[in-house]
């Protein structure tokens, strides 16, 4: 290698990543992704799962279709979320780590608590396995088991778990290298009353976590305990932490009535301080809601305030056409189970899962939400066409949904999880894949191109190449 050649090769590692970002605005310049990848649940908990790549480039004879898939060395995984080792984060100040590569994909099995890394640098359409971490690994380091999300952070890996060994609370956040995966430890110092867990995101510029609320691996995985839920005992809060010191500072209660708060989305804009979370169902009425979480008096240093800012009702049915779970209510609920923001915090994105509608609304003004463009695409009862195959029932509903980051495309999937699958489909769950095209001032269509049906395998969780607008958070404006 001639000296010049040197220089240039040395300079590239010295260069950062070029799918970091320091701000949202650079982000969505960002060229369109050409991979999807995406996590395969087999129907059956005794075959392998897997991680499926799709071929998201409009210009390839292969567009809409699975290129590659890599199964899991084990059974009875359960893979639901995964993320990237590193992104955008690693540029934020207070723990730069501009060296670090979008290489690996995390991918967890929450039924397992096995934790796959997976190499995606020599190819990217053909990943590799290069480590697993067992469950015994997990619980012996951090206390933790059945990993749920991970997200890339300025310092490691985050990860958060359902709760212990043995199935009961608490559940919380460990930390992973992002380089070696190895793992670190339990990142609370104080929990305070923190007992149930689900999801987590930060504002990383005001030094602070937020975590959400499901159920214990007990009180989730044989499915919804009717018991249990008209008990209220399911999770109904939404936790506020002090970041850098790891400590509980408040919590938020939507009251026992609102069951089930999952996903959190906060503002991509690192200086604003609000962010959106999705309530599964209402006791009163089977509605499902949007709860917008804001510190009040703005950005300062007030208490976190939250407040309903959405509500989506139920729909009235005739019972026989409901699933058995179901037929005491007489009604269709949504059940909210995924929502995601565009990057530049315009749209937000709202998958009802029970009645398969997929819902687009402008929050340029976060505390009145304008609803802006339906789809409707299976649902419980409706059983609504995909334009790629008209007059035929499409099973399932909108479930997981990502955002490209240039927010002009959205990707769907129609799995959950594997018992609650059961419950509220009970015909079974035909896995599939679709995709939405956004016009830049908004609105939605469904792409006739792409419908990737994946029979006996359930697709959740969907990264795109390069990140999307769920995968990294920004430090610069």
């Amino acid at each position: 290698m001639d000296t010049a050649a040197m220089e240039a090769n040395q300079m590239d590692q010295w260069r950062p990543d070029q799918t970091f970002y320091p701000s949202p605005k650079l982000a969505m310049q960002a060229a369109p992704e050409k991979l999807a990848y995406v996590t395969l649940l087999n129907s059956d908990p005794g075959e392998h799962d897997a991680l499926g790549v799709v071929d998201a480039d409009p210009a390839s004879s292969n567009y809409g279709r699975l290129i590659y898939q890599l199964d899991m060395p084990k059974t009875g995984d359960e893979l639901h979320h995964f993320g990237w080792n590193a992104c955008s984060s690693c540029l934020c100040p207070h723990a730069p780590h501009p060296h670090m590569e979008r290489r690996y994909l995390v991918v967890p099995g929450m039924r397992s608590s096995r934790i796959h890394i997976l190499d995606t640098k020599p190819n990217p359409q053909q990943p590799r396995i290069v480590k697993v971490i067992e469950p015994k690994e997990v619980a012996k380091a951090t206390g933790y088991s059945r990993p749920h999300t991970t997200h890339c952070g300025p310092d490691g890996v985050y990860v958060n778990a359902l709760g212990g060994p043995d199935g009961n609370g608490p559940g919380g956040l460990f930390l992973m290298d992002a380089e070696s995966f190895k793992l670190k430890g339990r990142w609370e110092s104080d929990r305070g009353p923190q007992h149930l867990a689900y999801d987590f995101w930060w504002h990383l510029g005001h030094d602070t976590m937020l975590t959400s609320e499901w159920g214990t691996p007990n009180m989730v995985e044989d499915g919804v305990n009717p018991e249990l839920l008209m008990g209220g005992k399911y999770g109904h809060a939404v936790h506020v932490w002090d970041f850098r010191k790891r400590r509980h500072q408040q919590v938020l209660d939507l009251g026992p009535e609102q069951q089930m708060v999952l996903e959190l989305r906060p503002a991509h804009n690192p200086t604003e301080t609000y962010g959106f979370v999705g309530v599964v169902t209402s006791l009163k009425d089977l509605s499902s809601s949007i709860w917008l979480w804001h510190r009040e008096g703005g950005n300062g240093n007030g208490q976190w305030k939250i407040r309903r800012v959405i509500e989506i009702p139920a729909e009235p049915v005739d019972p026989d056409r409901l699933p058995p779970l179901l037929k005491g209510f007489g009604a269709v609920p949504p059940l909210v189970t995924d929502i995601d923001l565009s990057v530049d915090d315009r749209f937000l994105y709202v998958s009802c899962w029970g009645s398969g509608e997929f819902r687009q609304y402008d929050v340029s003004d976060p505390f009145h939400p304008v609803l802006t463009a339906t789809i409707q695409i299976g649902g419980m009862v409706r059983r609504a066409e995909h334009p790629a195959y008209p007059g035929t029932p499409v099973n399932g509903g909108p479930q997981m949904v990502e955002v490209s980051r240039d927010g002009r495309r959205v990707y769907l999937t129609n799995s959950l999880y594997r018992t609650w699958d059961e419950q509220f489909y009970p015909d079974g769950i035909q896995g599939w894949m679709a995709k939405i095209d956004v016009p830049e001032q908004g609105g939605m269509r469904l792409d006739p191109k792409f419908f990737l049906q994946l029979g006996a395998m359930r697709p959740h969780q969907v990264r795109l190449e390069g990140g999307d607008a769920s995968s990294d958070s920004y430090c610069y404006s």
